[in-house]
């Protein structure tokens, strides 16, 4: 640590038993012996400080989220699912986990047509009651997943709830304290697109960057392509990158599109390349594969 840290920045008193310093906590570049000189030597700092602070958030932001969470990961075979994971897996409220396709094949091979996770027999899509009651004894709960999911439904008026945007606000926001990324995401595309309520870019981003950090693989493409919108494209490849390499193949054809107009450097499309080709073989088994195969089989012969 540098002498000058060891100092109040505003009256140069020195660090001791009866001098406490402590960090200007948005830089963390000064030190100050108390408020009162923090406020005295505001005026002078003030530059200096926003930069630093804008330095730090980048750092932040740019630096974490390189992995996808374990919701990510179907909770049988453990392997990452594929994106978009809606079009991979089957979600089931009766536990709130995410199952892929592989594995949902391998359980109706042994007769198991319940929840291939928590075995919890299947509720049939005119039941909504029982769907609702169920879900809602997790939000009761405070599941912050079961939020997230009902405040969507809530947005579109379906489970057996009315539409009702203020209610999907409050879970998402409740979620959301609770850890829940896909609350910040939806509260993020809700302020981005300004259709429920006043568009607000800031409150966007400001949800977008939470669930990114936490590896939200589409807040992250989000992020970037508002970075792209707004031709800040160095900001916006940083973004695509990391969630190319998360097996995001809409990132990886962004920077293929940067890299055609002379926006990316052969050496960054080939690391996203390598990236988004790793992350791909990873989320590959024999029972996803075996499960394509018939899919496409089947549609052949639909299609006869």
């Amino acid at each position: 640590m540098s002498a000058s840290a060891e100092i109040c920045a505003n009256c140069a008193a020195v660090a001791s038993d009866a001098v406490n310093l402590k960090y200007c906590t948005a830089c963390r570049l000064v030190k100050y012996c108390g408020v009162d000189c923090q406020r005295a030597h505001r005026r002078q700092h003030k530059k200096a400080c926003k930069l630093r602070a804008v330095e730090l958030k980048d750092e932040r932001l740019y630096g974490q989220g390189h992995e996808r969470p374990e919701g990510d990961s179907c909770p049988i075979c453990t392997l990452p699912i594929p994106l978009p994971m809606h079009n991979h897996s089957g979600f089931y409220i009766c536990c709130m986990k995410r199952i892929c396709c592989g594995c949902k094949v391998a359980a109706v091979k042994r007769d198991m047509f319940d929840c291939p996770f928590c075995r919890t027999p299947i509720i049939k899509d005119a039941d909504v009651a029982t769907a609702l009651a169920m879900v809602q004894k997790r939000v009761d709960a405070e599941d912050p997943e079961a939020m997230a999911f009902l405040g969507t439904h809530y947005l579109f008026g379906s489970l057996g709830v009315q539409k009702d945007v203020k209610r999907s606000m409050e879970l998402w926001t409740e979620a959301a304290e609770l850890g829940s990324m896909d609350a910040h995401y939806e509260l993020g595309c809700l302020f981005d697109n300004g259709k429920e309520v006043p568009q607000d870019e800031t409150k966007a981003v400001r949800h977008w960057e939470k669930a990114a950090m936490l590896g939200h693989v589409l807040s992250r493409f989000n992020l970037g392509w508002l970075e792209h919108d707004n031709g800040d494209y160095g900001r916006a490849v940083g973004h695509y990158l990391i969630s190319a390499k998360m097996g995001d193949k809409k990132s990886l054809d962004a920077i293929k599109d940067m890299f055609a107009g002379g926006y990316v450097t052969t050496v960054q499309y080939a690391e996203a390349l390598r990236g988004y080709q790793v992350a791909e073989e990873e989320m590959r088994s024999p029972e996803r594969d075996e499960y394509w195969k018939a899919l496409s089989e089947w549609e052949g012969e639909s299609a006869k």
